[in-house]
């Protein structure tokens, strides 16, 4: 998978090179994601950016941490031959406001859980929902986990199941 990253509204740092690093952990746990041919947009973004995104496409008035807007159904990734020309995996937003105040509450680095959201994202582009059941949501926090945990980064979910 290729990553097209943008960054703007979001502080110095090594942003890019930490979503490339994230993309190969999640490629590492969703196979799917490895395929040569597909290329994901990720645009590090201001809460303002996101607000207007999730009020146009998903009918919510305010901002998110992290928004995905998926391309390709999960059953065309798949079956996607890795030999042809470039697929348009999706698009990512990451609103700096929303993941900064997170980061913070939960007492974790702002790099590390852009990782998380990263992953999070990356994930929904790739067919997993955790909003359709129990299971669904196990399994993709357990890739996410499995993931983060390829970049020595803690498990985000511990607290939450203790």
């Amino acid at each position: 998978m290729d990553l097209e990253i943008d960054i703007e509204g979001w502080p110095a740092g090594q942003w890019e090179a930490l979503a490339e690093r994230v993309a190969e952990a999640a490629c590492a746990v969703a196979p799917e994601l490895a395929n040569p041919r597909l290329v994901a947009s990720l645009i590090f973004t201001s809460d303002e950016e996101v607000h207007d995104l999730n009020r146009e496409w998903r009918q919510r008035d305010k901002p998110t941490n992290v928004l995905s807007f998926p391309m390709l159904e999960r059953e065309d990734l798949i079956h996607l031959d890795p030999d042809g020309p470039p697929e348009m995996l999706g698009d990512l937003a990451l609103a700096h406001g929303v993941c900064a105040r997170e980061a913070a509450e939960k007492g974790v680095p702002l790099d590390h859980h852009a990782a998380h959201l990263i992953v999070h994202g990356l994930l929904h582009l790739a067919g997993h929902d955790h909003e359709i059941s129990d299971a669904d949501a196990e399994e993709m926090e357990a890739l996410e986990v499995k993931a983060l945990a390829l970049l020595a980064i803690a498990d985000p979910y511990a607290a939450d199941h203790q």
